[in-house]
C-alpha cells in the first residue's frame, strides 16, 4: 500500500470517529448490524468456502503451469474454449461473490486473458446449480429459467465486452510476460494432478454444501446429511496425495502462495463487509439505509426501478442462496418481475466487498468497467423479463 493511500485511509477514518454521530440510534444499530454481519460471515462462510478457496488458489499459482492457464484462458487462446469453459464454472463451484476472489486471482495472476478470466468471475457466484433450482421451486419456474439464461449469457457477453474495451492492455499484458521453459519431469502425472484439483474442489463444494428447502426431498437432503463425513473422507484422500505425489518444497511453497492470497484479500473483504453491513444490514435486517426505501423503489418495471434494482443489488452481499428468501419477502412487498431478475443477475455476483477485492487484483478501472457491464446487462435484461411476463 502507497503511503499516500495509508495517510488517506487514516484521514477518512479520523473524520468517521470525530463527525458520525454515534450516540444516533440508527446509527448506533448500524454499526451493530455491521458487526453481526461480520460474525455472521465469519461463522458461514470463512471455514467452509474461503480457506478451500484460498488453498485452490496457492495450488493453481504453484501447480498449474503456466502454459496450461494460457491454453483456456490465456488472452490468445481460442475465444469458443476459454469463454465455454470460464462461462459454466459456476455449475461446478457453488461459490459466492467473495468466495470466488481467490480463484480469479489465481488464474489472473498466472496470465489468464482479462476475457476469460473475468467470464469466470462472474459465472462463478451467478452460476449457482442449487440457487436457480431453489430460485425455480420458490419464486418460479420462470424466474428460475430466466435467471439461467440470463447468468450464462452474461458471463460470455462481459467477458467479450471486457476483452474488447482492455484489448491493448491485454496485449501488452500477454507480450510482456516471460513464458519459462519446463523445469523437467515433476514426479507426476496429468492425472494425478487433475485428481488433486478435483479433490480439493469436491471439498469445496461439499463443505459449503447449503441446507436444502425446509421439506425438501431427494438427493440434496441426503447429500446435506452427510456432506462432513464426504468431506472428511475427501480430505484424507488429500493428505495422501499429498504425502505420495508432492515433495517437501512443493508443500511450502503451496502453502506460501495460499498465505499471500489470505493476506491480500482478507483485509479488503472484512472492510468491505463492514461498510456494506452498516449501510445496508443483514438480509431481514435494516440498517442506515432502510429496507422499505429499496422496496418502495423496486416497483413496477420502469427503467428506474431496474436500475436501482441493479445497482442495490451490486452494493450489497448475499451468501450463497440468501437471494432467495430475501426476494420472496420483496416480491411479496411489492417489487416488479423485472426488478427483481435484475437483482439476481448482479446481487450474487458483486458485492462491496468483491468490487474492492477485485480492485486490488486488476485496478480500478477494470474494476468500474466490470461492474458497470452487469449493472446495465441486469438492468436491460430485467426490463425485457418485466415486459416479457406482464
Amino acid at each position: 500500500m502507497k503511503e499516500r493511500t495509508k495517510l488517506l485511509l487514516i484521514v477518512l477514518v479520523f473524520f468517521a470517529c470525530y463527525y458520525i454521530p454515534w450516540d444516533s440510534p440508527v446509527v448506533r444499530k448500524s454499526g451493530l448490524e455491521a458487526f453481526m454481519m461480520l460474525q455472521e460471515y465469519a461463522r458461514q462462510h470463512v471455514l467452509t468456502c474461503l480457506i478451500p478457496a484460498f488453498f485452490i488458489a496457492g495450488a493453481i499459482s504453484v501447480f498449474v503451469s503456466q502454459a496450461s492457464v494460457l491454453k483456456y484462458f490465456g488472452a490468445t487462446a481460442r475465444k469458443i474454449l476459454s469463454y465455454s469453459v470460464a462461462s459454466v464454472s459456476g455449475t461446478i463451484l457453488a461459490v459466492c461473490s467473495c468466495t470466488v476472489l481467490p480463484l480469479f486471482a489465481g488464474i489472473y495472476t498466472r496470465g489468464a486473458g482479462i476475457g476469460p478470466a473475468t467470464a469466470f468471475l462472474y459465472s462463478g457466484p451467478a452460476i449457482n446449480v442449487l440457487a436457480i433450482v431453489l430460485t425455480a421451486r420458490v419464486l418460479g419456474w420462470q424466474l428460475g429459467l430466466a435467471r439461467a439464461i440470463g447468468a450464462i449469457l452474461f458471463a460470455v457477453i462481459t467477458g467479450l465486452l471486457m476483452a474488447f474495451i482492455f484489448r491493448k492492455e491485454d496485449a501488452e499484458r500477454s507480450a510482456g510476460q516471460i513464458y519459462l521453459p519446463d523445469e523437467g519431469e515433476k514426479g507426476r502425472t496429468l492425472v494425478q494432478d487433475s485428481l488433486f484439483m478435483l479433490t480439493m474442489v469436491l471439498i469445496l463444494i461439499f463443505a459449503a454444501f447449503a441446507h436444502p428447502a425446509p421439506g425438501a426431498t431427494g438427493l440434496w437432503p441426503a447429500i446435506y446429511a452427510a456432506k462432513w463425513y464426504i468431506t472428511a473422507a475427501l480430505l484424507i484422500i488429500l493428505a495422501f496425495m499429498l504425502k505420495a505425489w508432492f515433495v517437501k518444497d512443493e508443500r511450502v511453497m503451496w502453502v506460501q502462495s495460499t498465505w499471500g492470497f489470505m493476506k491480500q484479500i482478507f483485509p479488503l473483504l472484512g472492510a468491505g463487509v463492514l461498510v456494506a453491513g452498516f449501510m445496508l444490514g443483514r438480509p431481514g435486517h435494516s440498517a442506515l439505509i432502510p429496507e422499505r426505501y429499496i422496496q418502495t423503489l423496486v416497483g413496477g418495471n420502469s427503467v428506474w426501478a431496474n436500475l436501482f434494482a441493479s445497482v442495490s443489488g451490486a452494493l450489497m452481499y448475499f451468501a450463497t442462496l440468501t437471494e432467495v428468501p430475501i426476494l420472496q419477502g420483496l416480491l411479496g412487498a411489492g417489487m416488479g418481475q423485472g426488478p427483481a431478475l435484475s437483482l439476481l443477475l448482479a446481487g450474487p455476483a458483486l458485492s462491496l466487498p468483491n468490487m474492492l477485492v477485485i480492485g486490488g487484483v486488476m485496478g480500478v478501472k477494470k474494476t468500474a468497467t466490470f461492474c458497470a457491464i452487469i449493472v446495465v446487462l441486469s438492468t436491460i435484461a430485467g426490463m425485457l423479463y418485466g415486459w416479457m411476463v406482464t
